[in-house]
């Protein structure tokens, strides 16, 4: 991915989320994995894909369950609060 592939796509990302902390490094080394991060958080990996002369970006973010909050404390969907 292309240091202009990266501006466009973390300026995309902080409009469309209201978040001037989101950040995607440039990978250290070339074919490495572009990370994305909200402040010091990392939250996921950026992709990019052509095909057939058109490309598109993926953002593949991952949520540990350690980080959820207790089951407890989410309502049953559909039911109020």
């Amino acid at each position: 991915m292309t240091p202009n592939d990266i501006a466009r796509v973390q300026d995309y990302l902080r409009r469309t989320f209201g978040n001037e902390q989101i950040t995607i490094d440039p990978p250290p080394r070339r074919n490495a994995p572009v990370e994305v991060r909200i402040g010091e958080e990392f939250i996921g990996v950026l992709h990019r894909d052509e095909e057939d002369g058109e490309v598109s970006y993926a953002l593949h973010i991952t949520i540990l369950e350690i980080d959820l909050p207790p089951a407890s404390l989410v309502p049953p969907k559909g039911k109020p609060s």
